[in-house]
């Protein structure tokens, strides 16, 4: 009646993985759930979920996600599904690769980036491109 059952990834999502200030990683960190950086990662970073770099955080490497918050230091290729949001504190130098942008005023954001339409957009297209 009170078994408690092993939770699955999904139940996961929404609890945040943390890693501190003064704490850094070398090499890659795999998520299911959402992750908040406040230290330093040097490698790449992958989630189902959501990434959140605070302001002291730090990552030198690629990052595949659903969402992003920065408001640290960023440096790579980032490639978000749905929206990145840059807050104004924040150093982007790199490649981004995003469904929706957002960046206040004051973030130092020197990178390329390219804005990718929904994946249902992409298959009612079937392929066909707009010429102008």
């Amino acid at each position: 009646m009170f078994d408690k059952k092993q939770k699955s990834y999904t139940d996961l999502l929404g609890k945040t993985n943390r890693i501190v200030e003064g704490t850094t990683i070398k090499g890659d960190i795999i998520s299911q759930a959402d992750f908040r950086l406040d230290g330093n990662l040097i490698g790449n970073f992958q989630s189902a979920g959501k990434i959140v770099i605070g302001p002291a955080g730090s990552v030198f490497g690629d990052i595949v996600c659903k969402n992003a918050d920065i408001e640290g230091k960023f440096e790579g290729k980032i490639q978000v599904t749905e929206v990145l949001n840059v807050k104004a504190k924040a150093s982007i130098h790199g490649e981004v690769s995003v469904g929706k942008l957002s960046v206040e005023p004051g973030a130092d954001f020197t990178a390329s980036c390219a804005m990718k339409t929904n994946i249902k957009n992409q298959n009612s297209n079937n392929g066909q491109q707009n010429s102008k």
